[in-house]
């Protein structure tokens, strides 16, 4: 069943979480070894390794971030059995971005405070820090579940979020293992490595790119537009102003020319019965006339 939505920015009334400006240290060397691990797969490939980075890219980002912690567990535009909605966390955390808790409660947050005082990643504090900055300098919380559990109650009640978010360094990990012993290094650094960096980038600039660059839809009371290149490597997530104006809608979007493959994943998975309460934003046919960048 299909359920219609109004434009509205108010979510849970939460605060912001204390800020920081020392380096992450931590955070920092991974990132790095990340990146030189990137670089060096570009020296080693194979089409095996190839074809496993496409497909991890898409279970991980697709699956686990566009479906899961964004539209299902932060936004609750739909509902799944709860295996399926573990399923969907469990492939979040293979991109590398932190566990449910953790990356639902900094969502939640950017929409309640959405480029004003607080936002945890609003280029109105510089394009760098939007991107990456708030991650390499920003407050450390990837870990401290009891804190961000403040942000995701909901979340908190199940134990098994719990745990995800306090180990939600393992199941990359241990896919990392599997990935060297099946394809050797080729494997390890394309769908390993390079997969993750491309995963990384292309969700920061959701949080950069289109709040700077595209067009205007809706006049929301933040920056946040509408870019389609970013629509294209993040499954639909790059209709971001359309997004901001009914945020509780499973549809991203919104004209037939916007491409959004989650959308069309979840409509099938609503088709099959799978997919319930599904939040549709409620849209004339003639939408208005949008804003130039």
């Amino acid at each position: 069943m299909l359920s219609t939505v109004s434009p509205t920015n108010s979510e849970i009334d939460i605060v912001p979480i204390p800020g920081r400006t020392r380096m992450n240290w931590p955070t920092a060397i991974v990132l790095v070894l990340l990146h030189i691990g990137a670089v060096a797969a570009l020296f080693m490939f194979n089409w095996h390794a190839f074809a496993m980075a496409v497909f991890l890219y898409w279970f991980a980002t697709g699956l686990g971030i566009s479906m899961g912690y964004h539209r299902l567990h932060t936004h609750r535009s739909y509902k799944v059995p709860l295996a399926l909605e573990y399923f969907f966390a469990l492939c979040g955390t293979l991109t590398l971005e932190g566990g449910p808790i953790f990356w639902v409660a900094t969502h939640r947050l950017h929409h309640q405070r959405s480029d004003q005082p607080g936002d945890p990643h609003s280029p109105r504090d510089g394009a760098f820090w939007s991107h990456c900055g708030w991650i390499l300098f920003g407050e450390a919380n990837h870990n401290n579940t009891r804190l961000m559990s403040k942000y995701a109650p909901d979340l908190a009640k199940h134990r098994f979020y719990v745990w995800l978010n306090n180990w939600h360094w393992v199941p990359p990990a241990v896919l990392g293992v599997l990935l060297f012993m099946v394809g050797g290094l080729p494997m390890f650094l394309w769908a390993g490595c390079l997969r993750i960096v491309a995963a990384l980038h292309a969700t920061w600039l959701v949080n950069s790119a289109t709040h700077m660059w595209g067009a205007r839809r809706f006049a929301t009371r933040d920056d946040s537009r509408n870019n389609w290149w970013v629509a294209l490597i993040t499954f639909g997530e790059g209709w971001h102003n359309n997004h901001h104006a009914h945020p509780t809608s499973a549809r991203h979007g919104l004209a037939w020319y916007e491409i959004d493959h989650s959308w069309m994943l979840i409509r099938l998975l609503n088709f099959f019965g799978i997919a319930r309460a599904v939040r549709v934003a409620k849209v004339t046919t003639r939408l208005p006339e949008e804003e130039a960048a």
